[in-house]
């Protein structure tokens, strides 16, 4: 019985195909037909080559074919060089040949609108029927360096001269700016072993193409350009699955500046723009997030030393004071700590530099040690190898003339191999200065020689943000899940928004503490039940039409006696007509005044990508005027709602600050959870929810306010069915 492939197996044709079918390939060195072959033969493909053209006999030595289906031989992978009107076409004699993969340059599908859609959707039913796999269409293509599978028509590909180490792969959603990428890579110093321009993603999408990197061998780090994931789910599993191999995924993602707040009726759903989600996901999956291309290069060279740094507390060593700061301020705004030294660790560094130079963070080995004393950059370094404070040590200039042989080169390597210290080197980016004669060596060596321009210590930081999530993921001890499926009753419910009493009586179910309440419909059993709870009381209008109660002036507080509750009644429900004539009003509610505490918003909405985010910040002026707040997508781990609160600014308020007691973190994060929780088993169900505020004391919380928004289509679903 033939052995099913797994999905990126299925991908194995694309990558490494045993022959290779150029359709429309071209006597004409000016056509993408014959550029795309020539890209096949100076690439140095190990497989078959068939130009497939039945005009010529044979085109750079290589007999040409009618057609694919006058290859005698198998034919694993076909490149299709012709115009959109004869893809469709060409793609069914591909089925009948029982070709296994396809790459399509060609546009002219669904980026052009109405009628390309519907193309490129006959095309993929036709790839689904006959289980082709495909890159594109309106790609620039795919290569794979390692075995010359060059799949693209773009002359730069092979501009570049490549270099022996191929282990970072590479796939985008924009092919110029790949392609781009690609050469800067390549000029500095950087090979991919694959490139990937996914294109239009009809049949073969990006995560696909993560996926089969991760269970390639051949790569050891993951990066590419990305403007949308299409499935956010599967991505968010690989990225668990890449962090358990130790495989880090880097992604350019573009789009902060245009990510913008939708309407909403919640606080959550008003603040929760696209791009501050996408941040939250990757930091909450493992997934750095870098601004630039160089930021892909200087993070894969850094990996690549297969060594991850062991903290945030960093070294600087300098032969020129002013660079040292310059290089400091550069560290502590990227979020890497340059440590005071020891005591002890100064003084050792005193014994072996300059008087003149200084032994503190950075330590200044002054003009000597680059003219006349480059021993001098060795000296430091035993020091600060003791010193179990230090993480990383950067060099900011390194002597130009030790070549592989040199003795104290040779020293300085063996003193870095044998510590724990991400060490590495940084040159001046100045063109024409020369980069040290050792280079080589200390790379081999996992010493990454990184120039200045390629911001090395923005890659430094990447690298730290990487290891603590790669840390975080081998300790986590997931909590213990509650396996009970709580599914919301919507039968009763007229409207999307609900009123804060049908909102509340669902976190009670979920075991979220809320206050003691019960709605009055007249002002007699308002009395009754305030002095069932016990003054002083808190009163408000009871409905789904007036989310928001202080702009209708339909809430008192602190109401101390049966007369203030009776005067508060008539007015509430006076003012709440007032504000809104058909307002259906189910009461007055009649709850409990809490005492004073530190007040938070718990929100969640539901994201058109990711599905149900869980937003955390603290109330009042910080979420209405800083927007201090996190989000991670659920559902959430622990570590998840631990990093939330660690995430705002204003976590200090929480932990006691101006002698304060500490607030109840951990009731905070049990809330956290229990919402994931709600979300999560509803998504189907909730849009919008809020829990603002919730009063956290120094021992318990509880909700003092809640909106949830329903679905309309589950509503009129309902509706539909009584």
């Amino acid at each position: 019985m033939k052995k099913e492939l797994k999905a990126y197996e299925t991908l194995e044709p694309l990558f490494n195909p045993k022959s290779v079918a150029v359709l429309g390939a071209s006597t004409n060195p000016y056509k993408i037909g014959y550029i795309q072959l020539k890209a096949l033969i100076d690439g140095g493909f190990k497989g078959d080559i068939y130009p497939i053209n039945p005009k010529a006999s044979e085109i750079e030595g290589l007999p040409c074919y009618p057609s694919i289906t006058a290859v005698p031989d198998e034919v694993d992978l076909a490149i299709f060089c012709v115009g959109a009107e004869q893809i469709q076409d060409n793609l069914q004699v591909c089925a009948k040949k029982k070709v296994k993969a396809a790459i399509i340059f060609a546009s002219g599908f669904a980026e052009i609108g109405e009628e390309g859609v519907m193309l490129q959707q006959d095309l993929a039913t036709i790839a689904k029927e006959h289980g082709i796999r495909i890159i594109g269409p309106n790609c620039v293509g795919l290569v794979n360096t390692t075995n010359g599978m060059i799949g693209t028509f773009s002359p730069a590909i092979l501009a570049v001269p490549l270099h022996e180490e191929k282990a970072v792969g590479y796939v985008s959603q924009s092919g110029a700016f790949g392609v781009l990428t690609y050469m800067a890579a390549a000029q500095k110093g950087l090979s991919f072993n694959y490139f990937a321009s996914v294109g239009n993603e009809m049949e073969t999408e990006f995560s696909d193409v993560v996926e089969y990197m991760i269970h390639d061998p051949k790569t050891k780090v993951i990066t590419g350009y990305l403007e949308g994931a299409k499935d956010i789910k599967k991505l968010r599993r690989l990225a668990k699955e890449a962090l358990n191999r130790k495989k880090p995924i880097a992604l350019m993602k573009t789009g902060r500046s245009t990510a913008g707040s939708r309407a909403a009726a919640s606080h959550t759903g008003s603040l929760a723009g696209s791009d501050l989600i996408y941040d939250a996901f990757f930091r909450q999956s493992g997934i750095v997030r870098v601004d630039d291309y160089e930021d892909i290069i200087t993070f894969s060279k850094l990996f690549l030393s297969n060594r991850l740094p062991q903290g945030k507390n960093t070294v600087l060593i300098t032969s020129s004071g002013g660079r040292g700061i310059n290089e400091a301020d550069r560290c502590e705004g990227l979020g890497l700590n340059i440590i005071p030294l020891s005591e002890k660790t100064k003084t050792e560094i005193k014994k072996h530099i300059p008087s003149f130079g200084s032994a503190s963070n950075p330590i200044d080995l002054t003009a000597a040690a680059s003219v006349t004393n480059p021993e001098l950059y060795i000296a430091p370094l035993r020091a600060l190898i003791a010193d179990p404070e230090v993480h990383n040590i950067i060099l900011t200039e390194f002597p130009l003339y030790w070549e592989a042989d040199n003795p104290y080169l040779q020293e300085f390597i063996e003193l870095c191999k044998n510590s724990d210290k991400f060490v590495f080197i940084t040159t001046f980016p100045l063109d024409g200065m020369s980069v040290p004669k050792g280079k080589e060596t200390l790379e081999k060596n996992g010493i990454p020689v990184i120039p200045g321009d390629l911001n090395p210590i923005k890659g430094l930081a990447k690298l730290v943000e990487y290891s603590e999530s790669y840390r975080k993921h081998q300790q986590k001890t997931h909590q213990q899940e509650d396996t009970t499926i709580k599914r919301i009753d919507i039968s009763h419910i007229r409207g999307t928004t609900l009123s804060e009493a049908q909102a509340t009586d669902i976190l009670d179910i979920y075991g979220i503490p809320t206050t003691k309440r019960t709605v009055a419909t007249t002002a007699e059993e308002a009395v009754q039940f305030a002095n069932a709870i016990g003054y002083p009381v808190v009163l408000k209008v009871d409905s789904a039409d007036i989310p928001h109660k202080t702009e209708a002036d339909a809430i008192r507080l602190n109401v101390q006696s049966a007369n203030e509750v009776m005067k508060a009644f008539t007015e509430i429900y006076h003012n709440a007509k007032t504000y809104k004539a058909d307002a259906q009003i189910n009461g007055i509610a009649v709850q409990e005044m809490l005492p004073e505490g530190t007040e938070v918003i718990i929100g969640a909405t539901k994201d058109p990508n990711f599905g149900p985010v869980v937003m955390f910040g603290l109330g009042g002026i910080f979420v209405e005027v800083f927007k201090d707040i996190s989000f991670r997508v659920a559902p959430l781990t622990r570590a998840d709602a631990v990093e939330m609160i660690e995430e705002v600014k204003g976590k200090a308020l929480l932990k006691g600050a101006r002698g304060k007691a500490q607030s109840d973190i951990e009731a905070i994060i049990d809330v956290l959870l229990k919402v994931s929780q709600l979300v999560t088993e509803n998504e189907a169900v909730i849009e919008e929810l809020d829990i603002n505020p919730l009063i956290v004391y120094e021992d318990g919380v509880k909700a003092a306010d809640a909106m949830i928004v329903i679905n309309k289509d589950v509503i009129e679903k309902s509706v539909v069915g009584r």
